[in-house]
């Protein structure tokens, strides 16, 4: 039994899925920043967003919610906060142990915990309030899928802009910050 449990152990710790990462590239209107990906841990998540990067999707669009401190969010609007169709729903993995640390990338959603399509935001603090805590619609948190891992310094200028309300949105930035493009740098 010994020898099960241990051949077992050494194979749940070698998991080439769970070590798997992807390298992306956001180029902004105010920098570039690297990300890694995790598809090890939200296999889902990341095939999710990939789909969008290969589809284009994400190329001029707005990061349209920055709240200094917390967060900045696109993947949803334009200029003129118009929205694109996407793809369906997926359901949320935020059961998978990572936390919205700060650098780190995570889907954006409704209410619903399994309604995350296209949105993301990035985490510019350890923001603990939106971890997983339970299987439960109120305590599903928010699906971490990846981390900054170049151009923190980006994501904090864009955190830093004047913001204002515009259209019944609030925390829009007062000069539009865009998406110039996604692209992924290496695929495991």
């Amino acid at each position: 039994m010994k020898k099960i449990c241990a051949v077992f152990l050494l194979l749940s710790l070698y998991n080439p899925l769970a070590s798997a990462k992807t390298i992306i590239e956001i180029d902004t209107t105010m920098g570039v920043m690297q990300l890694e990906l995790y598809p090890g841990k939200a296999p889902k998540t990341v095939e999710n967003f990939l789909n969008y990067i290969d589809l284009g999707y994400y190329d001029d669009l707005i990061f349209h919610r920055v709240i200094d401190n917390w967060i900045i969010q696109s993947g949803g609007y334009d200029e003129n906060f118009m929205m694109e169709d996407t793809l369906l729903p997926i359901r949320n993995e935020a059961v998978n142990g990572l936390k919205n640390d700060r650098g780190t990338i995570t889907m954006a959603r409704m209410t619903d915990p399994h309604s995350a399509d296209s949105q993301f935001f990035i985490n510019l603090d350890d923001n603990t309030n939106l971890n997983h805590r339970a299987r439960t619609f109120s305590d599903y948190g928010y699906c971490v899928f990846g981390k900054i891992i170049e151009g923190m310094d980006v994501a904090d200028a864009i955190g830093d802009v004047k913001t204002d309300e515009f259209d019944g949105f609030d925390d829009v930035p007062v000069e539009p910050i865009f998406i110039k493009t996604i692209r992924i740098l290496s695929r495991e």
